[in-house]
């Protein structure tokens, strides 16, 4: 990791294992970021995970790959981080939106909770856009994660959100929003719905 990472967390929802596709100056990676709330006995609650190389409690989410679109590569993420399963998952979308593509040409992704641009280092050398999606579960994971992530799954309210020192003021934002807005005003909507890849 460059120094200043860690001080300087400007970023949604990146994997700072795998090497970044695009390495020049002023250059951009695509990534995802997952915001999954569930109803518990406590309330409404948010899944965030310790990152396993930063320590720091964040969403789950990763790089698109150069073989994936970014619905493929959220599901992955989700997976490999949460060991939820996607049947597992509503992905909440908002009351008016672009209507679904019918005619064969195109894959209809789902509507992002939010798209934004963040600085990945101190110097501004390498900026990530990310897509951050939410998703409504119904239980804990089905699952278990994939070796080597993280081990420590946390479920936060609004109370303990706002009291999270780690975080990165932009994920909070997001998660905020997800939790205190979008899980009741948006509808939910099966992940099947919408496809990964061409047929």
């Amino acid at each position: 990791m460059r120094a200043g990472v860690a001080e300087n967390l400007l970023w949604v929802g990146c994997d700072v294992v795998m090497a970044h596709i695009h390495t020049g100056p002023g250059q951009h990676d695509l990534t995802v970021s997952a915001f999954i709330v569930r109803e518990t006995a406590e309330g409404w609650r948010l899944l965030l995970h310790r990152h396993k190389t930063l320590g720091i409690p964040l969403q789950p989410g990763g790089h698109v790959e150069l073989d994936e679109n970014p619905w493929a590569a959220i599901l992955r993420e989700i997976a490999e981080e949460t060991g939820y399963a996607p049947e597992q998952l509503m992905v909440l979308q908002p009351p008016v939106r672009v209507p679904e593509t019918v005619d064969g040409t195109a894959i209809h992704h789902p509507q992002p909770v939010s798209v934004r641009t963040h600085d990945f280092d101190a110097d501004s050398q390498h900026r990530h856009i990310d897509l951050g999606f939410a998703f409504l579960a119904g239980s804990e994971p089905a699952g278990g994660r994939s070796a080597g992530e993280s081990a420590e799954l946390m479920w936060v309210g609004t109370e303990g959100l706002a009291a999270l020192p780690d975080i990165p003021e932009n994920a909070r934002t997001i998660a905020m929003f997800v939790l205190e807005q979008a899980r009741s005003a948006w509808e939910s909507v099966p992940i099947s719905r919408f496809k990964r890849r061409p047929e």
